[in-house]
């Protein structure tokens, strides 16, 4: 079953005079359960494509579908609803609130739908036991690594269980150890929980926790592959 379906998507941004086309004609399709990673060098439309799958950006024309729906047919309202609920991103920068501990930041997506965190309970304390951090639920971000501060980011991605998870350069601020930690952490919740996931990233080392390679160079897919472990 593919999840996510990409049909003859174009992106191109105009300043002043001069059009920029980031992404040209890209057809992409990405199987429940997949774990596909994106590379290519920078400035060839990583990030563009990764925002246009997850609903945060619009194709100047094809269309992106999210388990058959075309994203350019839902309303505001949907649309931030499928991006709070339905998928979760996790970035390069951890985008944590400083002055809030570690579970009341897992539980802000919560906040934002003005869901009842008492109902999520459960949920929040999965969260925590899936990135090991069950003890350091009343930690603020200061006190906290940064690999900590991504885990943190990582369990808020997942409050809602949402079946596919975006990533953006997820270990870009992290030391090698601790990057390839995280990694491992993705390829965990890929395979235990079935989430598929969809990164962008510059490291080969990175790339290889995935199923599958997307290479985007100036703006087009040049191949897709299997990864092989």
């Amino acid at each position: 079953m593919n999840v996510i379906e990409v049909n003859k998507v174009n992106r191109s941004f105009e300043n002043g005079k001069e059009v920029a086309h980031v992404l040209k004609d890209i057809n992409l399709t990405v199987e429940e359960g997949e774990f596909i990673s994106i590379m290519g060098p920078s400035g060839g439309g990583k990030s563009t494509l990764l925002y246009l799958l997850g609903g945060l950006d619009m194709p100047s024309s094809g269309s992106v579908k999210i388990n058959g729906v075309d994203l350019s047919t839902l309303k505001d309202k949907q649309l931030c609803k499928m991006r709070n609920e339905d998928v979760g991103f996790v970035f390069q920068f951890y985008n944590l609130v400083p002055n809030l501990n570690v579970e009341d930041n897992i539980s802000l997506p919560l906040m934002i739908s003005g869901k009842s965190r008492s109902e999520y309970k459960d949920k929040l304390d999965e969260c925590l036991k899936i990135i090991g951090m069950e003890d350091k639920r009343k930690l603020t971000p200061r006190e906290l690594s940064g690999g900590q501060q991504q885990r943190v980011a990582i369990a808020r991605s997942l409050v809602f269980d949402p079946k596919i998870l975006f990533l953006d350069e997820p270990i870009g601020n992290l030391d090698t150890k601790t990057g390839m930690n995280i990694m491992q952490l993705f390829k965990d919740i890929n395979q235990k929980y079935g989430k598929t996931i969809v990164q962008v990233t510059h490291s080969q080392e990175a790339a290889n926790y995935g199923s599958k390679l997307v290479k985007l160079v100036d703006g087009r897919i040049e191949s897709v592959s299997p990864i092989t472990q």
